[in-house]
C-alpha cells in the first residue's frame, strides 16, 4: 500500500467537535477544535474537512455568501458542514463539556 493512511487523528477531532455542534462553517469549526485539541492551522482544518467530505464523514449542508467589505472583494463564501452518513462519533466527554453552552 502507497501514500497517506486513510484515517487520521485531525479527521476523527472534528467528528467530535461536529458531534457536539451539530453544523458549522469552517472558521467556526476551526475555533471550536482549538479549544479541545493541540493547535492546527486552519489550512489543515479546511483540508480535513473537504477530505472528510470524499469520504462520507462529512457532509456540505450549505454554502452561503455573505456580503461585507473584505481584502478580496465584496462577499465571503460560508460553507456549513455536517455530519454525515460514515461518521462515528466517540462521544467524548470533555468535548461536550468544552463546547456546550454553560
Amino acid at each position: 500500500m502507497r501514500g497517506r493512511k486513510p484515517g487520521s487523528e485531525v479527521r476523527e477531532n472534528l467528528i467530535e467537535v461536529l458531534h457536539v455542534l451539530k453544523r458549522g462553517y469552517g472558521y467556526q469549526l476551526y475555533k471550536a477544535y482549538v479549544e479541545v485539541f493541540p493547535k492546527v492551522s486552519m489550512r489543515l482544518i479546511y483540508y480535513h474537512l473537504r477530505k472528510g467530505c470524499e469520504f462520507g464523514l462529512f457532509r456540505v449542508e450549505q454554502v452561503t455568501l455573505v456580503p461585507g467589505d473584505y481584502s478580496w472583494g465584496p462577499d465571503a463564501q460560508k460553507v456549513f458542514y455536517s455530519l454525515g452518513p460514515k461518521a462515528l462519533p466517540k462521544k467524548l466527554q470533555r468535548v461536550r463539556d468544552a463546547l456546550r453552552p454553560a
